[in-house]
């Protein structure tokens, strides 16, 4: 049995001849002849399948992986061989996880979880960050997560840099949101999730995670390649039963530029290691974007793949009412939109900044433009006011 991995490699010397380097660097050998190596390289060496107009597949024996360690995985798959000289550019592009996946449980909580858990089943999910990012209090972050709530969303999560700083700590944080959610609930008829980033050191995290259970707790948030895969693994696997929001913050380091790591490979081990939402990107707004990479990692999170529940895709990043349907026109129901600045931006404030994205996401639906449909909508029509059309 063989884990396959594909790369791109951009280099002047003879494709063929750097990937045996590779395959070698990242199984039994190194940059010299060893002896000892002829005994172990027929079993566990790493062998080049194929090396052509700058693809490179290459398959590495199951024996070699530590089944249910995503780090030495990692080492293997995309360690040393970024550092090797002469190269032009190298990225990882895919993995086939075959031979491994017996040993991961996936997602406890899918798609159809979640929509169940909210009573929400013929549209997108539509959620949002607390903004300011940093520097509210307690009290205030709650308040701001009582007005997404009254506005109708599905869910509230915390920034990426947001975690127990002093200025906020998580569990004042979180008992004052949750508490305010609970009283929105009564008024709006259907919850609201929150995802409270849990986000620490390994020593810590499962421990901050159960605690924020403890407390009330419906949905927990972790930065998956700041804090690791086996953050989310060991979290998934410690009985805390919520579902884990997952943010990719950092993932420019490793998607972007010649050297890194695609998404769709993040994806994969994301689903593998029991993540709810991911964030994978837009096809409209703020950053920079692989449209071939976003196609690929939606289907990975939601496409039948070893019993493992299907994952949300969070749709995140400059998005606002206008561009509603550029990306569900991709996406289609089965995704997360995820506004920050787009919904507390609004000129009438947060809830008037939720209806708007439900009534643009609504417009998309009856295949209405939105300049029409902002007629007998005013929070829209303010939207595209401040917005542009």
């Amino acid at each position: 049995m063989m884990v396959r991995a594909t790369y791109h490699v951009e280099v002047e010397a003879p494709l063929e001849k750097v990937a045996k380097e590779i395959a070698a660097e990242q199984s039994t050998g190194t940059w010299t002849d060893v002896p000892a190596e002829r005994d172990v390289h027929e079993k566990l060496g790493a062998r080049v399948v194929s090396a052509k107009e700058g693809t490179v597949v290459i398959d590495f024996p199951a024996e070699i992986f530590e089944p249910v360690n995503v780090p030495q995985i990692l080492s293997v798959v995309a360690g040393n061989l970024f550092g090797l000289g002469g190269l032009k550019a190298l990225r990882l592009e895919d993995v086939d996880f075959t031979p491994l996946l017996k040993h991961y449980k996936g997602p406890r909580f899918g798609i159809q979880d979640v929509r169940k858990y909210l009573g929400v089943y013929d549209r997108p999910l539509i959620g949002t960050i607390i903004k300011p990012k940093v520097g509210l209090s307690p009290k205030r972050t709650a308040e701001v997560a009582e007005q997404a709530a009254l506005g109708g969303l599905d869910l509230i999560k915390d920034d990426e840099t947001l975690t127990d700083q002093a200025f906020c700590p998580l569990e004042e944080r979180l008992t004052a949101v949750m508490d305010k959610l609970d009283k929105a609930e009564a008024v709006v008829g259907k919850p609201c999730l929150y995802a409270v980033n849990v986000t620490a050191g390994a020593d810590k995290i499962v421990e901050r995670a159960e605690r924020a259970k403890e407390l009330g707790a419906n949905m927990i948030m972790v930065d998956i390649l700041t804090a690791g895969f086996s953050a989310v693994q060991a979290i998934n696997e410690a009985g805390i039963n919520l579902p884990i929001h997952v943010h990719r913050t950092m993932h420019g380091a490793l998607t972007r530029g010649a050297f890194g790591i695609s998404m769709p490979v993040i994806a994969k081990l994301t689903r593998m290691v029991g993540g709810t939402n991911l964030h994978i990107g837009t096809y409209s707004g703020k950053m920079e974007r692989n449209i071939s990479d976003i196609d690929r990692s939606r289907d990975i999170l939601r496409e039948p793949w070893n019993d493992f529940k299907p994952m949300f895709p969070a749709v995140s990043g400059g998005i606002y009412p206008q561009l509603v349907k550029a990306n569900l026109d991709h996406y289609g129901i089965d995704c997360i939109l995820q506004a920050g600045g787009g919904i507390h931006g609004h000129p009438e404030g947060t809830i008037a900044g939720a209806k708007a994205m439900f009534q643009a996401v609504e417009a998309w639906k009856k295949q209405a433009p939105l300049p029409e449909y902002a007629k007998a909508h005013h929070e829209l029509a303010v939207a595209l006011k401040k917005w542009g059309h």
